[in-house]
């Protein structure tokens, strides 16, 4: 069993191609995430100021370590377009032992 350090996926929305790919750059350089997938063509449909708003997004899938939560929150707020970005998160239950420890290893200070 992988050490019980607790990791997350981290769930991010961009507006465009060219901003997933910064968020995601920033997330891994700054080992706040060891991968994050990015998943084009997504259609949002949300209510936004009063009015329901549909919108192509890209999907972007972090995967953490839940003490780096905060941090991650933080950086992409400072780095998104949105007033209101989505970040949230989610716990990553298991998986193999090697993809968790391989987490670790990556993310937090060298």
């Amino acid at each position: 069993m992988a050490s019980m350090v607790e990791r997350i996926v981290v769930l991010m929305t961009a507006g465009s191609q060219e901003e997933a790919d910064r968020l995601a750059q920033a997330l891994v350089a700054e080992r706040l995430a060891a991968c994050v997938n990015i998943v084009p063509g997504m259609i949002s449909v949300y209510r936004w100021q009063g009015a329901i708003q549909r919108d192509q997004e890209w999907l972007l899938l972090a995967k953490s370590r839940r003490d780096l939560l905060d941090a991650v929150v933080q950086r992409v707020q400072e780095l998104h377009s949105y007033d209101v970005p989505e970040v949230t998160a989610l716990p990553l239950e298991g998986g193999s032992d090697d993809y968790l420890r391989w987490i670790d290893e990556v993310t937090g200070s060298d």
